[in-house]
């Protein structure tokens, strides 16, 4: 084992050293320059924290409810692709992870182990507080797509989040460098089809993902398929993608019960702005009709916390969990979970906040807000 993980970027810099080059770049690149995958980490940084003292901070409750779903933190999973490629038990093991720790895991559609078999992790496992979400992608093939929230709904997953920014892969340069594909024992586990299960074996001299998604995912997808897909599904749909107000209004206005704000981990559209730059113009929009998150960038308890205190109800992280993954399997994710919520109750306490509750829009200021009175 490697010395001791005392932050994320511990965890990052020890699975750089043990995932094969083609892996680490699918799960570490961003889109074209990686503009906007630097600023999604950057954008914490104009941001200070403003405590409160004398607050009597001898207990901190991190609890928080989650699309009517209690868990013990304001951190969850977020759906990041084809796990088995870190470790060989893959979304088992973060599923594993979650219920061990108490928070919730958002699957991805293009998982390497099913639905089914996810939820068997979670539940035969010891622990308390965790839930299972569904990340969705709209595919041509309605019927396929529906299939899919069926089973999720049948296993006992709690709410659909489908993702609206991928209507074409982003222009990954290292993936199109790597001819990214799935190694040959691995395949995308929720379908039976090689061609629907990413496992083709030749996808010519681009990303074999961007080959994919052209052929499979439906880029005619509007604000009609919303409509469309709640028709079809008693679980809360949540979109994930929006990164303005105006598009948020029209998602409440559509009747979504969530909206996750993200940039796709800045693998779509390089240059767009980082997701704590836009939270508190999505959360001003939706004025309180639906529930706010938000991923991107979040590395340190210090990130959620301002996050937090921005609006978001919780946030959700992708890489660093893959870290965890690819550094020690269950264990790993353990153990990176748990440096967050350590990391977060800290931060919370030296800002004088007992719960979450006291968290409010009044810890935080731009950092140049500082600089102009200089």
């Amino acid at each position: 084992m490697a010395g001791t993980r005392v932050c994320v970027s511990d965890f990052e810099l020890e699975a750089s050293k043990v995932l094969p080059k083609s892996v680490y770049d699918y799960y570490r690149s961003g889109a074209e320059e990686q503009h906007t995958l630097a600023d999604n980490v950057a954008a914490f940084n104009r941001w200070c924290l403003v405590p409160r003292v004398l607050r009597d901070v001898s207990s901190v409750d991190m609890r928080v409810s989650v699309l009517g779903q209690s868990v013990n933190m304001p951190i969850c999973v977020a759906a990041t692709a084809m796990q088995r490629m870190a470790h060989p038990e893959g979304e088992t093991a973060t599923a594993r992870a979650c219920r061990a720790v108490g928070t919730g895991m958002m699957l991805s559609s293009w998982a390497t182990s099913s639905i089914e078999e996810v939820m068997s992790a979670m539940t035969e496992s010891p622990g308390g507080g965790s839930v299972l979400w569904l990340q969705l992608y709209i595919y041509k093939d309605r019927e396929l797509t529906l299939s899919l929230v069926r089973r999720a709904e049948e296993a006992g997953y709690k709410a659909v989040f489908v993702t609206v920014d991928t209507p074409y892969l982003g222009r990954r340069l290292d993936d199109m460098r790597n001819q990214f594909k799935l190694p040959s024992h691995l395949r995308m586990s929720n379908f039976s089809t090689d061609s629907l299960a990413f496992s083709e074996g030749n996808y010519g001299n681009d990303s074999g993902l961007a080959v994919y998604v052209a052929k499979a995912i439906d880029p005619t997808l509007c604000w009609d398929d919303i409509t469309w897909l709640k028709k079809h599904t008693h679980l809360p749909v949540i979109v994930k993608g929006i990164l303005n107000g105006e598009d948020a209004v029209q998602a409440v206005n559509y009747g979504v019960d969530g909206i996750l704000v993200s940039n796709h981990g800045a693998r779509q559209l390089d240059g767009v702005p980082a997701t704590l730059d836009v939270l508190e113009e999505v959360v001003g929009a939706v004025q309180g009709r639906c529930d706010v998150f938000m991923d991107g960038g979040v590395r340190r308890g210090t990130d959620v916390l301002k996050a937090l205190a921005l609006g978001a109800k919780a946030v959700f992280i992708g890489r660093p969990v893959l870290w965890g993954l690819a550094c020690q399997g269950e264990q790993g994710v353990i153990e990176l979970l748990e440096l967050l919520k350590e990391e977060l109750r800290l931060a919370m306490a030296l800002a004088g906040c007992r719960s979450v509750s006291d968290v409010s829009r009044s810890l935080v200021r731009r950092r140049e807000e500082f600089r102009s009175r200089m």
